[in-house]
């Protein structure tokens, strides 16, 4: 047993490495594309934002959406009920637009397929016949100013299939449940980076040249999936095209969540993950269940060990070492962040503190999400059950 918590705990040091390094890689990575000139690439542009229910800060939301810095635009809104609240919502940003194009689609609601997939593959049929480029965001997110312009940049270059942001949550109240959800969706931020071969879609930020989005079949591809992003993903793969992460385009969500709600959320995108990406998810699992053994098998060596052996140095090391690289990782990342979102800096300060400690625990989180993603492919999403039977089937119970 001994033997083994060495070469577990060398492992975990040499992972914990890794990140690190991989953090000065995502710092620099921003560093580069914030310095690049503002892109003059101005195609008629639609965005598709399916709504179901009312999000925290959704007038907000889509005053941002409705106020891009952008000559020409339109935004499809997509509900699947008319009377959903969100529509109120929709017309009162739609009457302070000031001339933009606006549409408000009504979907049917999903028998086969997430309500989200079924209310994109309705939006798309009502795009602006002269739409050259289609971005995909979701309600929950608030886009800076510049974010549609950044965002498309990169689909001048013809090897590049899509081009995606991230969510940044960003909390109104400094709760425990919304700064560890935070924390943990900040650990997934920091995996898209210069490598775009790896790099995947977020649904919520997504842009694709519309002649590449009919070229690849995306719209029937949606068919019986649940999770539009990780389809558009396996799509730019399949058919060897970049997916180009722009730190321009990491997009605030500005919400609170409950313990019940963070739980929720975690364990959802960890079922997703574990149907549309199940190596991610093997890699997840291994990672978050190395960590949490071998720090708390240090920790208990370190308080509760009657002699100062080799195995109590190798506990200590491993303490510190880890310690040292995670804090290091989770201060890079949100000094790239603020570097991103300079609007936002004096909540990401408030931020700081909450990042350079939940590492400790975030793993323990994903190893709970993991386990649970392994049990059940059962999931609650918009008041609607779905069980994912495999990626491209969905049964909506």
């Amino acid at each position: 047993m001994t033997l083994l918590f060495y070469i577990f705990a060398a492992l975990l040091i040499y992972l914990s490495y890794k990140s690190f390094r991989s953090g000065i890689d995502y710092l620099n990575y921003f560093k580069r594309e914030l310095a690049r000139p503002r892109s003059e690439f101005e195609p008629f542009v639609t965005i598709f934002a399916p709504c179901k229910g009312i999000d925290q800060g959704m007038q907000e939301n889509f005053d941002a959406l409705l106020q891009q810095d952008f000559p020409d635009y339109e935004v499809v809104f997509i509900v699947d009920d008319g009377n959903d609240p969100a529509a109120s919502v929709i017309e009162s940003a739609w009457r302070e637009a000031e001339g933009r194009h606006v549409k408000l689609v009504v979907a049917p609601a999903a028998t086969d397929s997430s309500q989200k997939v079924e209310s994109l593959r309705e939006g798309v049929l009502h795009a602006d016949p002269q739409s050259e480029v289609f971005v995909f965001v979701d309600s929950d997110a608030r886009p800076t100013q510049d974010w549609l312009r950044n965002l498309i940049a990169p689909l001048t270059d013809e090897r590049v299939g899509a081009a995606t942001g991230y969510r940044w949550f960003i909390s109104q109240g400094a709760t425990f449940a919304s700064e560890m959800r935070n924390a943990w969706n900040a650990s997934i931020a920091s995996a898209l980076g210069p490598n775009r071969k790896s790099n995947f879609c977020w649904g919520g930020s997504t842009a694709i040249r519309r002649d590449v989005f009919e070229r690849l079949n995306i719209r029937e591809r949606w068919h019986g999936t649940l999770s539009d992003d990780f389809t558009i993903t396996r799509a730019m793969h399949d058919a060897g095209l970049d997916i180009y992460f722009v730190p321009q385009a990491l997009t605030p969500s500005i919400e609170d969540c409950t313990f019940r709600e963070l739980l929720e959320f975690t364990t959802r995108q960890m079922k997703i993950t574990r149907v549309y990406a199940a190596k991610l998810w093997a890699v997840s699992f291994f990672g978050s269940g190395v960590f949490t053994i071998v720090m708390l098998a240090a920790l208990l060596i370190v308080i509760f060990s009657a002699r100062n052996d080799l195995t109590v140095a190798v506990a200590m090391v491993t303490l510190v070492a880890v310690s040292i690289f995670s804090i290091g990782k989770s201060w890079l990342r949100v000094k790239a962040v603020r570097m991103a979102l300079p609007h936002y800096r004096p909540q990401l300060q408030k931020q700081m503190l909450p990042q350079l400690s939940l590492w400790l625990i975030t793993p323990a989180m994903f190893l709970y999400n993991c386990l649970a993603a392994f049990i059940s492919r059962r999931i609650m999403w918009r008041g609607r059950t779905y069980v994912m039977v495999s990626p491209v089937k969905t049964e909506v119970r």
